[in-house]
């Protein structure tokens, strides 16, 4: 588990921060293929692709851009249908685990002057 100082610690030191932007890249990473490798089974079981022609599919769908081979089976159809939903959670929560790290450092930059100019009024 990911642990971010408190509000009364000092802000971290740029080395831990960077390696936690390293680790929030990786987590956010290892998310977005998992779902590209369900993705392109998915397809390739459904609708009958071949793997190139599933992997391109699952793409594009899981960066927002759509289906680019024509679907005909029902199953195939359903199955796009709902893993375009679910691609749009997956790049929510994948963006939010690599940007957690930046914005609690800004935030506690900011919370720490504050506190600063707080005690000297």
């Amino acid at each position: 588990m990911l642990r971010f100082e408190r509000h009364h610690e000092p802000i971290a030191h740029p080395v831990l921060f960077l390696r936690r932007m390293l680790g929030s890249f990786v987590a956010a990473g290892a998310i977005l293929l998992t779902s590209l490798l369900f993705g392109v089974v998915g397809y390739h079981a459904t609708a009958g692709l071949g793997w190139l022609d599933s992997l391109l599919n699952a793409s594009m769908i899981l960066a927002g851009m759509g289906p680019v081979s024509p679907l005909d089976e029902p199953a195939a159809k359903l199955f796009a249908s709902f893993y375009a939903l679910y691609s749009g959670v997956v790049f929510v929560i994948a963006s939010g685990i690599f940007v957690a790290p930046a914005l609690h450092r800004l935030l506690h930059q900011l919370h720490l002057e504050r506190d600063g100019a707080d005690r000297d009024a």
